[in-house]
């Protein structure tokens, strides 16, 4: 019998086949402390009576969720997380760097085939590269931390098949913002997600990261894309035949199986409050909007910020209508000032901040208050999440959120 992805991977690390339902104990290879969860990391790490990380390489702490400071108790934070890196000789650490998850891949940390784990639902992320990532707790970190070992269930797979070129405004958000839609928030809960496909081939890395981000909002342990060229490429390794072979064989067994022909597909909306609650842009037309948001771990590429100046240059945003863009990382951010793309937004009416999380987690960089609608590119749309909790929330493309801005309202690009 054949296996998914996600079996190949867990089995390669312990060294004999799995199957769904199987607990086993495996070898980390990489885990992500983030700086919200550092100090409850540290109190549990040292409650349990360890006294040395297992591999200070494999550990990487990131500071972009409370970066720059926007309440007085962030700050401890950054005191605790300093403490930890001097005390047991972390060797990763990026302060301001950029959003977690972004540089989890971009700073190569990531590789296909790895098992990696991380303080924040959305580690999901790096299932775009062909590794298995997943989030985990405070007190699961820390022994992570210590022993460098983590037990999983080895989860069903569901296969998600796209075909065909997509229409011009139809972007890969849309894609994952449908399946979730379809699944519904616990669809595929505690199982893996295999994306493959024609679709799914032309994709840059960048787009089947939005696709990998968003896994968690239907509740899936990981998402998992086949490595290739582009993936080769990114992660700056040599594309071997055990990479290639990291794709669900014929035989394998799947829990479910989705279909869908991209040319088909609509651009869509994730309306407030609930990531599933899925509707084509359409059928919102003329909803009018005060803030527009381009940016976070799920849509703060270079690609997407491209797509938004593309459909901004030479227009401007509409009058009383706030349009905040944030780069993922700096990288990012140097990229799109190298190529004109931020050139493009900021005279169009963009207001461009640092890297970082900012106001996806409700932080820094333009929360809202009652009765306030945005159009945000980022993950969730959860009461509270970007302000009070009368604050409306719609989840879209970049594509969609640029000519909302312009609009003053939503509309399709």
């Amino acid at each position: 019998m054949g296996h998914t992805i996600i079996e190949k991977i867990i089995g390669k690390n312990i060294g004999r086949e799995v199957k769904p339902g199987d607990i086993v104990t495996v070898n980390v290879d990489r885990v992500m402390i983030h700086d919200i969860f550092i100090p409850f990391v540290k109190e549990k790490f040292e409650e349990m009576g360890f006294t040395k990380i297992w591999d200070p390489d494999k550990a990487v702490l990131i500071y972009d969720h409370l970066v720059p400071a926007s309440q007085v108790d962030d700050t401890r934070h950054f005191r605790i997380g300093n403490e930890f890196v001097e005390e047991y000789g972390m060797k990763n650490i990026h302060r301001s760097d950029g959003i977690c998850h972004q540089l989890m891949t971009e700073a190569g940390y990531v590789k296909p085939g790895d098992i990696a784990f991380g303080t924040d639902s959305h580690t999901t992320t790096y299932g775009c590269v062909g590794a298995f990532s997943s989030g985990i707790g405070y007190t699961e970190m820390a022994s992570v931390l210590g022993t460098g070992k983590m037990w999983v269930k080895v989860p069903q797979t569901i296969k998600v098949t796209v075909n065909g070129k997509l229409p011009e405004n139809v972007r890969s958000k849309d894609i994952i913002l449908r399946l979730i839609g379809d699944l519904g928030a616990d669809g595929a809960t505690y199982q893996a997600l295999e994306f493959t496909g024609s679709t799914i081939d032309e994709m840059s890395v960048a787009s089947r990261m939005t696709m990998s981000n968003m896994a968690i909002e239907a509740g899936a342990k990981c998402a998992l894309f086949t490595p290739d060229e582009k993936t080769a490429e990114y992660c700056n390794v040599e594309l071997t035949d055990e990479l290639k072979d990291l794709k669900g064989d014929a035989d394998a067994v799947y829990a479910r199986e989705i279909t869908y022909n991209a040319e088909d597909l609509v651009p869509v909306i994730a309306c407030p409050s609930q990531v599933d609650n899925i509707k084509p842009v359409t059928e919102l037309a003329g909803t009018a909007v005060d803030q527009v948001f381009i940016g976070s771990c799920t849509n703060g590429r270079l690609e997407d910020l491209q797509c938004a100046a593309a459909i901004l240059k030479g227009k401007k945003v509409a009058p009383f209508v706030k349009l905040i863009v944030t780069p993922a990382s700096r990288k990012i951010y140097k990229e799109a000032l190298a190529d004109g793309t931020l050139e493009t937004l900021v005279e169009a009416g963009a207001i461009v901040t640092h890297p970082g999380c900012g106001l996806c987690c409700g932080r820094t960089g333009g929360i809202l208050t009652d009765g306030e609608v945005v159009v945000a590119t980022n993950n969730r749309n959860f009461l509270g999440r970007m302000g009070t909790s009368k604050v409306k929330i719609f989840l879209a493309s970049p594509a969609t959120a640029a000519a909302s801005a312009i609009a003053g309202k939503i509309v399709e690009a």
